[in-house]
Order: structure tokens, then sequence, then C-alpha cells
């Protein structure tokens, strides 16, 4: 596959390193063309350096590596290039407090897909550090790490998924485009978590088995029990 990346910073670094070792064709783009060049150096193999507009241009899918808001821009700048092409966002528009930027409003994705609107967003890789993308592969306790995508075109979808696997993790079914600011807002909630109280975001879930409550058979031997203790 071939993938451009709009971006020079550690998502860039993280997912782009995963997929030339994948053998995939990458072509890494930013505004600073020593910084594209060092990039693409320190990844190898097939990863060269271009502009913004030539990722865009030679890329089948798109990430965008960029901050919230810079994204939005150059997706605007860039939106004759993006056309058909799958554009990748993994930002998270988290603020000051942990706040959520686009509270009452389009999620980053949405925006972006607003800015670039022949392009085919999915969003998929903001729930971790970088750190995290770096491994490899992301494996906890036994268990590949689950990657979260959300978008609407069924072809840009299967592409991504292919990318997610590609960084040894598996890729979970986020539903369309309009449950992207659900991801975003869980990255907010987490990273307030995380970085703010110093909690274990994975600690507020149960397991699959109880998210919709006890079983039926579960509950009636407990309503039992409860019943014959008083």
């Amino acid at each position: 596959m071939r993938i451009g990346v709009l971006g020079t910073g550690n998502m860039a670094d993280a997912l782009a390193t995963h997929w030339v070792r994948a053998g995939h064709e990458v072509t890494i783009g930013g505004r600073d063309p020593h910084k594209a060049e060092r990039l693409a150096t320190r990844i190898g193999g097939s990863a060269k350096p271009a502009s913004l507009h030539a990722a865009a241009e030679s890329g089948q899918v798109v990430l965008a590596a960029l901050p919230f808001g810079a994204g939005v821009d150059v997706a605007r700048d860039l939106h004759a290039a993006l056309e058909g092409k799958v554009l990748l966002d993994c930002s998270n528009p988290v603020g000051p407090g942990f706040g959520l930027l686009t509270e009452g409003g389009p999620s980053a994705a949405q925006q972006l897909a607003a800015a670039a609107p022949g392009a085919r967003v999915v969003k998929a890789f903001n729930l971790c550090h970088e750190q995290v993308w770096r491994m490899r592969p992301p494996v906890f306790d036994g268990r590949p790490l689950a990657v979260p995508v959300c978008g609407d075109d069924e072809t840009a979808l299967a592409r991504v998924r292919e990318l997610v696997q590609d960084v040894g993790c598996e890729p979970m079914a986020g539903g369309g485009l309009v449950r992207a600011g659900l991801l975003e807002a869980t990255a907010a909630l987490f990273i307030a978590l995380w970085v703010g109280e110093g909690a274990d975001a994975q600690a507020i879930a149960p397991p699959l088995a109880y998210a919709a409550g006890p079983s039926h058979q579960e509950t009636e031997d407990g309503t039992a029990a409860f019943r014959q203790g008083f």
C-alpha cells in the first residue's frame, strides 16, 4: 500500500515505522524538508521525504499526524490532492485541564472531513500515547491492543483495519464517523485519569460478560438468595 504521512512528529514516526516494516511504501511529508528527510532516514527502508503536497498525492492512505487545528488548515490547503484518498485522523482535541476543545461542535475528524470533502476520513490510533504505538507489538497480558476505527466508507475502513493489524493490534468496529467524537471524548477522559489522577483507566470497565449486567440466571439466583436471606 502507498501511504502518505502529513507531519514529522512522534505519531508520524511511530506508525510509519511499523508500516515500512510491513512492506508499505511510505512518503513522509513536512513543511520543513530537513525534518522530513531526517525522519525518513531514521525510519529507513521504503520511507522517503517529500513536501506535504507530494505526500498527500502519493498515498492511497494519508495519515494526518498533525496537532488538532493544524490538521484542518493543511487538509483545506491539500483538499484537491486528497480527493478520493483515505484520510486517517489520529488527533486528539484535548486542551488545558484535559478539556475537549470540540465541546458542543463537530469532532476533530468531522472538521477534517469538512476541510477535505472529497477524502474518506477514518478515525483511529488516538487513544494511546505514541510510545505505546512504538511497541513491537502492543500486547498486554498476552492480548493485542484493540484499536477502535470509525468511518463511513467500507473500503477506507478495510484499508485502515489492515494498517491496524500491521502495527500488531486488533481493529475494532467503532461505528460511523459520527462516533469519532466519542473516541475523542474517551481520549480526553483517559488522559485526565492517567495523567491528571494517576489512575488506571482500565479499571472503570467490567469484563465483557458483565457489560450489560449479570446474566438472567445470575439475576434470578441473586434475587432468590436475597429473598431467602430475609
